[in-house]
């Protein structure tokens, strides 16, 4: 059983940046692919990003790139997102998720963490 914990949400102005982290349990934290979705209200959850299990293969959701970046440190068993020129349609509960392939829609992930808010205001 892996857990995942997120950390890093907050309230911040368009423009901004945000930095989300995602610490994760499990020793073997280096195999697993490990991604971000978000959730707004009353919206499904959508992907955001994903990296392999090295951090050479990344990937993206439209809505996102060139202004997000995701990245692994397998040493600390933690994901990050870094969050730049942050728009207010990017306000949602962001999940890590973890998953033993690539998985972009939510029936593949095979763990989740709790989520945490990101609010940006206009």
């Amino acid at each position: 059983q892996v857990q995942l914990v997120e950390s890093g949400g907050g309230l911040v102005q368009a423009g901004g940046s945000l930095r989300l982290s995602c610490a994760a349990s499990e020793r073997t934290f280096s195999s697993y692919y490990m991604g971000w979705f978000r959730q707004a209200p009353g919206k499904e959850r959508d992907f955001v990003a994903g990296i392999n299990w090295n951090g050479k293969i990344t990937y993206y959701a439209d809505s996102v790139k060139g202004r997000f970046t995701i990245s692994r440190d397998n040493a600390k068993n933690t994901v990050y997102l870094q969050m730049n020129s942050l728009k207010p349609e990017d306000t949602a509960v962001y999940y890590c998720a973890a998953s033993q392939v690539i998985a972009t829609t939510p029936g593949g992930i095979h763990y989740w963490g709790k989520g945490t808010l990101v609010t940006v205001s206009s």
